[in-house]
């Protein structure tokens, strides 16, 4: 099977590409970046061809893309892509607007190819067998959450609202939604959030705490944000807290670690399994089945209309009704 990338903007490219390389029948059949200079390292660093040009790129044989550009431009990769026939896992968040979302869904429907949307937490061991715990019952009714989503400030276009589409709120409240949603199979119904720059002097948001209501009454709070610094030891946090009528269960999507200390600065080894890796090999599985993705278009339309709503939220100092 051949997968090409379209655009290493974002970072987890890199991670999807080494995933790709590590599978048997699989390979990475090209590169297409609008930045010449990254687009042209990253094909040497894969073993794979350049391609300047997306129309060159999406004409030559592949089964499938991986779209990792910046999040502007994901509808309008989509779109070409979808046309090209080509199936398609795109980074989250799926699009900027809802608008946007929805056309990328309705072309992947009128040309028979894949919709697939990154969200790699749903991957991680701990949620896993959260989910499976979830699903046996052994939690009881699901009364409410508490989850976070705090990393680093990525800096680059991710600061940059005309090409990112919103900040820390956006960044990291798409992930945990995402878990609340598969976990209860229930839509949020409204949202009150206060969102601002509270740790770096940026044009856009870098924190974010909301209360969701989903339906049948289950309340949650989510804290998104860029507030760890650089020398914090771990990357930051996915956690989530699940309140039941039986009992309460708490996992972190990055806690698959040991800590090692020694002569030098305390260092935490991974130890667990890799969360890009089982995304790109469920996509591939996906493709190879012709099933329906794990993760649909409308997961992520869907995960991207809470944190729309958070940003209407906050600045209209009221909760909002979705």
């Amino acid at each position: 099977m051949k997968i090409g990338i379209m655009s290493f903007a974002h970072m987890h490219a890199y991670s999807y590409a080494s995933s790709l390389q590590k599978m048997k029948g699989v390979s990475v059949a090209g590169v297409f970046d609008e930045d010449e200079d990254r687009g042209r390292k990253a094909a040497g660093s894969y073993g794979t061809v350049y391609y300047p040009d997306q129309t060159d790129f999406l004409a030559q044989e592949m089964e499938a893309v991986i779209i990792c550009s910046e999040n502007s431009r994901h509808k309008d990769m989509v779109l070409d892509a979808a046309k090209a026939g080509k199936h398609i896992l795109c980074e989250k968040p799926i699009a900027t607007t809802l608008e946007d979302a929805q056309a990328m869904i309705d072309a992947c429907e009128e040309n028979g190819v894949i919709l697939q949307v990154a969200f790699p937490v749903r991957f991680s061991r701990p949620m896993m067998e959260l989910k499976e715990r979830v699903d046996r019952g052994e939690i009881g009714e699901i009364v409410a959450f508490r989850s976070t989503n705090r990393g680093q400030n990525p800096g680059g276009w991710f600061i940059d609202p005309a090409r990112s589409g919103g900040g820390a709120v956006l960044d990291h409240t798409v992930h945990m939604v995402d878990i609340m949603r598969w976990l209860t199979g229930k839509e949020v119904k409204e949202v009150d959030a206060m969102v601002d720059s509270f740790f770096h002097d940026i044009e856009i948001d870098d924190a974010g705490i909301m209360t969701l209501e989903f339906e049948g009454g289950i309340m949650a709070t989510h804290d998104a944000s860029w507030s760890r610094f650089d020398r914090y030891p771990t990357w930051g946090d996915a956690t989530l807290e699940v309140i039941g009528t039986k009992k309460t269960i708490k996992a972190d999507a990055f806690k698959e670690h040991y800590r090692l200390f020694s002569d030098g600065p305390m260092q935490h080894v991974f130890v667990g399994e890799d969360m890009d890796e089982a995304l790109i090999r469920d996509f591939v599985d996906c493709i190879r089945k012709g099933r329906k993705p794990s993760i649909t278009g409308v997961d992520g339309l869907k995960a991207v209309e809470v944190a729309m709503v958070a940003y209407r939220s906050s600045e209209a100092k009221r909760a909002v009704t979705l």
